[in-house]
């Protein structure tokens, strides 16, 4: 007798996969599919986000965050503007046991697989199946979202993003570091414990200094991060690969739809994660805006009338209006500072520098932007 689900996921990445747990909270069949494409080997993946409150109580809920080796608590954050200007964050100052969490990719991934292997209703699949809500996880460069007819309608900012891994002289502190200038946007990610040497990188560079930032030797290319980064922690040693990718900011028309009428049982579609949405890294908000859709899509499932298929289009649309909504602040925000940095003339310099300076003093709205990015509401 052939299965049937409820749900299909297709990407089973780190938002399709906690949507995937979270369905199944809801004694929903859900069957995951991994995106096409190749996966990066686990031993040359550098990547590591900033997770916050939010994110984490979502993923502690679901037994899959990962141990304390794996996500370092970041205590404070230092912003660095390019004329003097300078914004601090301190977890004490907000009365939180940390500002964010610095997560490796690969371990919360691994968690992630673990949890889906000891829930029956998830099952991994290798090819589309029929089902009452086709949830589209495939991230940016999704052909799903391209076969349902969505117009991913796409802004490339001129740069790249080169994420790697570097050992510092000087201990990080649990303090992440980030510096805006028009020759880029640097962040330092704190890795370990207060006294660890060791820190996840990302450099946002216009687009035509990539390929000769990345043919750079380790050395060189340690040398200008320890220039760029005005020498704060010392002599920088590489420790890991470099990766590249363009930066986009990008936003789907539609997240939702019908996919087919079959009687009684229609079936819908909707989006989630990159293959809806897409900021700019300077913030490290892009997978806590995943995550929150995937909580905010379950939420809009578990709280339907009993009569409801999962595939109803007015909760679809509801959970579309109420993430977009949520979005759109995050997105303005980010834009506006990418934009503002990446301008050369002095005027805008002097206006940026003296904008963060009125920031750092400015107390509530200092308190409620940082409590916002924690997820704390």
């Amino acid at each position: 007798m052939a299965q049937t689900f409820d749900i299909c996921i297709r990407g089973a990445g780190i938002v399709g996969t906690t949507l995937a747990l979270l369905m199944a909270r809801e004694r929903l069949k859900v069957a995951l599919l991994p995106a096409p494409g190749p996966k990066p080997a686990a031993s040359a993946d550098v990547r590591a986000y900033a997770m916050n409150a939010a994110s984490r109580q979502l993923l502690e809920s679901l037994r899959s965050w990962p141990d304390a080796a794996h996500a370092t608590p970041v205590k404070s954050m230092q912003v660095q503007g390019d004329q003097g200007g300078a914004v601090r964050f301190d977890a004490a100052a907000q009365g939180v046991e940390a500002l964010a969490w610095i997560v490796d990719v690969p371990a919360l991934e691994a968690r992630l697989r673990e949890a889906v292997r000891y829930q029956p209703q998830v099952e991994m699949v290798d090819a589309p199946v029929s089902a009452a809500l086709t949830v589209v996880c495939e991230g940016r460069t999704s052909s799903t979202r391209d076969e349902f007819g969505v117009n991913f309608q796409v802004t490339p900012y001129g740069q790249h993003a080169i994420a790697t891994r570097l050992h510092c002289e000087h201990p990080h502190g649990q303090t992440a570091r980030q510096w805006f200038s028009p020759e880029g946007i640097l962040a330092f990610l704190p890795l370990g414990d207060a006294g660890g040497n060791s820190v996840a990188v990302v450099w946002s560079v216009p687009q035509e200094q990539v390929a000769p930032l990345v043919a750079l030797s380790p050395e060189e290319f340690a040398q200008k991060l320890q220039l760029a980064s005005q020498d704060t922690l010392g002599t920088l040693e590489l420790t890991a690969p470099r990766a590249a990718w363009p930066l986009q900011i990008a936003l789907a028309d539609r997240w939702c739809g019908p996919l087919a009428e079959n009687g009684r049982n229609p079936r819908s579609w909707v989006l989630a994660g990159d293959a809806a949405h897409n900021v700019h890294p300077l913030a490290g908000q892009g997978l806590n805006l995943g995550l929150a859709d995937a909580q905010a899509l379950a939420a809009a499932l578990h709280g339907r009338d009993y009569w409801r298929r999962v595939s109803d289009l007015r909760l679809l649309r509801r959970y579309e209006r109420e993430r977009k909504a949520a979005l759109a602040p995050m997105g303005w925000a980010t834009d506006g500072l990418q934009q503002l940095f990446s301008r050369p003339e002095a005027p805008l310099q002097a206006l940026r520098n003296w904008g963060m300076k009125g920031f750092e003093w400015s107390g509530p709205l200092k308190n409620f932007v940082a409590r916002q990015a924690m997820g704390i509401h």
